[in-house]
């Protein structure tokens, strides 16, 4: 039996394949483009080049993020606030843990005690603090997002970005790329304000200073934003490179 947990999300889609021990046989992601539809098709393609194709009786599936109703053969469809506190207890170990999910139009704040929510918050009503802001102004800097980070880490001025939209924001930047900043100092604001909206979101928990807190999502790879977002909430952020396939492995383990 294998065990298929998938996360369409607004920006990537992510799939984890578990085997019967819970040992991760293969994962992949494949961009959610304009419709989820597409990408649940481009997901059964490339699970059929991986794994054969599988008698219905042979697998199980569980669907979760943005997108999850576009997966037909799924069994079950979770939100992705169970899936990513599963999938959490799963990379980094039982008990009480806080988890930051920063997706590409969400941002998700979640308490969570051996896998189980005990609280969560959302930002859902604006792309400020969210990948999709990182990628609106990161094309500003004419960079790719993911090389925001390394950027950033070379500033030589702790530069603010006071503006809270990310429409405003992104004319801040060209204000201040007009009067001569360096990317370098452009992107460590960039990373700045997201770590600030991002640790205000955190501040609404009840419990903020559990001992673990751990980073999911498509910024798990930023280690500068982590250390920025550390000194934020005042406590030690962790991530894994399989932080990004959090959602994703908790579908496949409620499968």
């Amino acid at each position: 039996m294998r065990y298929i947990g998938i996360d369409i999300g607004s920006t990537s889609a992510k799939t984890v394949v578990m085997e019967e021990d819970r040992k991760i046989l293969c994962s992949f992601t494949v961009p959610t483009g304009w419709s989820s539809f597409d990408a649940g098709k481009r997901i059964e393609t490339e699970l059929q080049n991986r794994l054969g194709k599988l008698p219905r009786q042979d697998f199980r599936c569980v669907s979760t993020g943005y997108g999850r109703q576009a997966v037909s053969w799924a069994e079950r469809r979770v939100t992705e606030i169970t899936c990513h506190s599963r999938g959490a207890s799963f990379l980094f170990g039982d008990g009480l843990m806080n988890v930051i999910d920063i997706g590409g139009q969400d941002t998700k704040v979640i308490s969570v005690t051996a896998g189980k929510v005990d609280e969560f918050f959302m930002n859902e009503k604006c792309a400020a603090g969210t990948g999709k802001f990182l990628e609106v102004l990161s094309g500003r800097l004419n960079i790719p997002p993911e090389e925001l980070d390394l950027l950033a880490s070379h500033h030589t001025k702790e530069l603010v970005i006071s503006s809270m939209c990310t429409v405003f924001a992104e004319s801040e930047v060209v204000s201040l790329a007009g009067q001569g900043e360096s990317k370098e100092n452009l992107a460590f604001g960039v990373l700045h304000s997201v770590a600030e909206k991002v640790s205000t979101l955190y501040g609404r928990l009840a419990e903020t200073d559990r001992q673990k807190v751990v980073l999911t999502g498509g910024l798990c790879s930023y280690p500068f934003f982590q250390s920025l977002l550390s000194d934020k909430i005042g406590q030690k952020v962790v991530s894994a490179p399989m932080a990004r396939y959090a959602g994703a492995i908790g579908a496949a383990m409620m499968a």
